[in-house]
């Protein structure tokens, strides 16, 4: 605790020298015990200036994920994040916590993705830093049917997260990818359980990645033509952390209520597909030319063949040139 009590301190006097004397005095602990809080919180990643005579100075522009920072931000006091530097998906772990039961609104979080999945069995590029790669677990009372509107939910709760902290406007592109400057930024993996006595939803697992920043060297090939960044150009302190409070709280008052009005006009507001010429894709199957119609209140997409025939979509993939 004493670790986060020394990082209270310093976060109160943000770019000023706090010295070590008045910490311990503070905190009624030796100065030896402060200066290993302030080696923790520097192993960390937080910015932490140390002179003599002077103190200790927390720059206020550090950019840490952990959280402690995330908590200073959340509003929902059941949301309980875990931070890891390192691991394979935050799906795959959230997924074995749920079957442990661990309770909704358990959050984990990660640094860096060995093996981050995205839909359709691809593979999630997630770089140390330029990114921000979380999962939430939800319990809700939904059927099978409806649970892919938790997928809207999260959706929408990135766009209008990243556009408070980037004050740049995202598109959502049908049906769970959000997009900025006609580059792809966020791709949503939602995957359940199931309970087989009731029918029901048992847990959803909502992973979400963002991509922050441009890496060194750029994105790999393959996806170079596709992907884009929210925050290029951007210093904004804490960022990481305040971007997954952000998510994670309205992503949780979403998911409160997957039916209401409000979250429908969000997406419909910034969903670019309906009356686009676009490619309709599915696992073992041919493309298929087709046009976006509109936006069905369930989430589907109305499409139009060429045959002239037309089909609600409600789940696959779609192909856009944007």
């Amino acid at each position: 605790m004493t670790k986060e009590q020394v990082l209270q301190i310093l976060q109160a006097h943000p770019d000023d020298f706090v010295s070590g004397a008045s910490v311990a005095e503070h905190l009624h602990i030796s100065r030896t015990a402060v200066w290993k809080a302030i080696r923790q919180l520097k192993a960390d990643g937080y910015e932490i200036e140390a002179v003599t005579n002077q103190g200790y100075r927390l720059f206020s522009g550090s950019d840490v994920l952990s959280a402690e920072e995330i908590c200073r931000y959340l509003r929902h006091p059941d949301i309980r994040p875990q931070v890891f530097p390192v691991l394979s998906s935050t799906n795959t772990i959230l997924k074995s916590m749920a079957a442990e039961d661990a309770p909704a609104g358990s959050a984990v979080l990660a640094v860096e993705q060995s093996d981050g999945r995205g839909r359709l069995g691809r593979s999630f590029f997630s770089p140390p830093a330029g990114g921000l790669y979380l999962s939430l677990l939800l319990r809700p009372d939904l059927s099978p049917a409806d649970a892919p509107r938790l997928t809207s939910c999260a959706a929408v709760a990135v766009a209008e997260a990243v556009e408070e902290l980037s004050g740049r406007e995202t598109g959502i592109k049908w049906v769970n990818d959000v997009y900025m400057e006609r580059k792809k930024i966020c791709g949503i993996l939602t995957e359940a359980g199931m309970d087989l006595e009731t029918g029901r939803v048992s847990y959803v697992v909502v992973g979400i990645g963002i991509n922050l920043r441009t890496p060194e060297g750029g994105f790999p090939e393959e996806i170079r033509n596709i992907a884009g960044a929210a925050f290029d150009g951007l210093s904004l302190p804490d960022l990481r952390s305040r971007l997954a409070a952000l998510v994670l709280d309205r992503l949780s008052d979403y998911a409160e209520d997957p039916f209401s009005d409000a979250l429908f006009e969000a997406y419909k507001k910034r969903s670019f597909v309906p009356g686009k010429k676009i490619t309709v894709l599915a696992p073992g199957k041919e493309p298929i030319p087709a046009e976006a119609l509109c936006l069905n209140r369930d989430y589907s997409l109305r499409v139009r063949f060429s045959d002239s025939t037309e089909k609600n979509l409600s789940s696959g993939e779609v192909s856009i040139r944007v």
